[in-house]
């Protein structure tokens, strides 16, 4: 029973004092899973699917599924810029031309929805979440965005992937196997035809965690996620284009994890990517555009670590569609 005791203790101390969220590796294509600022950002719904395998070669390492939707209200997101006058056959919302005559777009609101499964070990947190933005135009050539998160995180503990000392121990009687809790995010984002910046707080509400009722191991808590980021666009030539980014992230008590990131895009049909977390991995990555309408990514993880030892790194894909894609453009918008 001791030793029951102590594994749940270890297990709730370890997420309650080190990152609880998921990590991402291609969060540069989808920073509204980290922002909820990003809700309604495009002309169209934008639906992400994907799956993530850390670690892999490790038993029982955290795999990661998530779907996301978000879309603007209303016709004022439909605004009239140099998009609008580009030829079907040959615009591009990301070529030089465009990124010249840019024009922000109208105050507008903007929705949506997440939904993460996450599980690692006996532990499994499932966190659905609605969103809300609203994007102010600050210029011609900005808007910013504030955006909310609201919902809840489901944490629970599988009792029958832990090995016991004897078929049947009492601690069971008094274990949370399932707990439910509401969940905040918070969110700012700038941007514009070439730069964007941003900041977001997930999981502000201070929540106890454990999945004993002792007291003397009662000891988890969920604890806030920082993030900043930063990027902007250039051009190689009249084909290529190139975006660094940054990502610097906070979770108490770790060290700040700072990201470099680099995309190269070939006529926003074919683009390759790197990312450098320092202390931890290297990360290459490659997508394509098929049509308007689906685009599909892939990644791969280096640690650099010492798991490095025991582990085969990480896979992540994301599957994305461009919904009522009015303007049948072949890439996204604002998201770089």
């Amino acid at each position: 029973m001791k030793k029951l005791i102590f594994l749940i203790a270890i297990f709730t101390w370890a997420n309650g004092f080190s990152q609880q969220k998921p990590q991402y590796t291609q969060y540069i294509f989808n920073q509204y899973l980290l922002n909820p600022a990003l809700s309604g950002i495009e002309n169209y719904v934008d639906f992400k699917a994907g799956y993530r395998k850390q670690w892999a070669g490790i038993n029982d390492a955290p795999q990661t599924s998530f779907v996301s939707a978000h879309w603007a209200l209303g016709d004022n997101q439909l605004w009239s810029n140099a998009l609008t006058s580009f030829p079907e056959e040959t615009g591009n919302p990301m070529d030089r031309n465009y990124m010249q005559n840019y024009m922000s777009s109208p105050s507008h609101h903007g929705v949506g929805v997440t939904a993460v499964l996450d599980k690692t070990g006996p532990i499994k947190r499932l966190d659905a979440n609605v969103t809300y933005a609203y994007h102010l135009q600050l210029s011609n050539d900005f808007n910013l965005s504030a955006g909310i998160a609201a919902g809840i995180s489901s944490i629970s503990l599988d009792l029958n992937a832990l090995t016991f000392d004897t078929p049947y121990d009492p601690i069971l009687n008094r274990a949370l196997v399932n707990q439910v809790k509401p969940d905040l995010s918070i969110g700012l984002w700038l941007y514009g035809a070439r730069l964007f910046a941003g900041a977001s707080v997930q999981q502000i509400l201070p929540q106890k965690l454990s999945f004993t009722g002792d007291k003397t191991y009662n000891m988890g808590k969920e604890v806030p996620h920082y993030f900043a980021t930063a990027g902007y666009k250039f051009f190689v030539d009249e084909e290529i284009s190139a975006i660094p980014s940054v990502m610097v992230k906070y979770v108490q008590p770790s060290p700040v994890s700072i990201d470099l990131n680099m995309k190269v895009a070939f006529r926003d049909k074919v683009w390759l990517g790197g990312s450098y977390r320092k202390n931890d991995s290297f990360a290459a990555m490659a997508g394509f555009n098929i049509g308007k309408m689906v685009n599909l990514t892939y990644s791969y993880d280096f640690t650099t670590s010492e798991l490095n030892q025991v582990s085969n790194g990480s896979h992540e894909i994301v599957l994305g569609l461009l919904l009522n894609n009015i303007y049948k453009v072949p890439s996204y918008i604002r998201m770089w």
